[in-house]
């Protein structure tokens, strides 16, 4: 496979995945900071079976720490899906370097609390999760195997972004 080749096929899982990202956003994960009302109850009912199925606490009792990470979902990381998802699908796109390396650091940096409050968090004690949560620790890692690749594709966005030859360098236009 030759380097446009593979190029290619890391745009189009990108691009895949900032369109599968839209969805999900809308209509699952912005209900933790939206008013109910604009949801249609199979939208919350799926939130419901999802939170209990997973025992995902955040999900159901949304700290406030994690509301912050949505709101800035909600803000930041919704208007850039699609540009993002237009600029890996048409491929070529040296502009979208930039905002990719910056939305891939801050969703990184925002996984890793997540993830650590998933894996370690002693749900027990903690005052602010009320609802079912992980008991074992397998319960635990299927939680994180459902966040995980929020984690990974940026990791490997920021990698791409800042490792591929033809995203790093960009031509140096010709002054007249």
């Amino acid at each position: 496979m030759g380097a446009l080749a593979a190029r290619r096929c890391v745009e189009w899982l990108l691009g895949l995945y900032f369109v599968s990202h839209i969805p999900i956003t809308l209509f699952i994960d912005l209900q933790a900071v939206l008013p109910p009302e604009l949801y249609p109850q199979e939208f919350s009912n799926l939130l419901r079976w999802y939170s209990k199925e997973f025992k995902d606490p955040l999900m159901q009792e949304p700290p406030v720490w994690f509301k912050s990470f949505l709101l800035c979902e909600l803000v930041f990381q919704l208007p850039f899906f699609p540009i993002a998802a237009y600029a890996f699908f048409k491929g070529s796109c040296r502009w979208i370097r930039i905002p990719a390396i910056i939305y891939a650091a801050h969703t990184i940096t925002t996984l890793i609390p997540i993830l650590y409050t998933l894996l370690f968090e002693d749900f027990s004690k903690a005052v602010a999760f009320k609802g079912q949560r992980p008991e074992s620790f397998r319960e635990r890692l299927t939680l994180v195997g459902v966040y995980a690749p929020y984690l990974i594709i940026p990791l490997i966005l920021l990698l791409f972004m800042l490792r591929n030859p033809y995203y790093k360098y960009e031509e140096k236009r010709k002054k007249k």
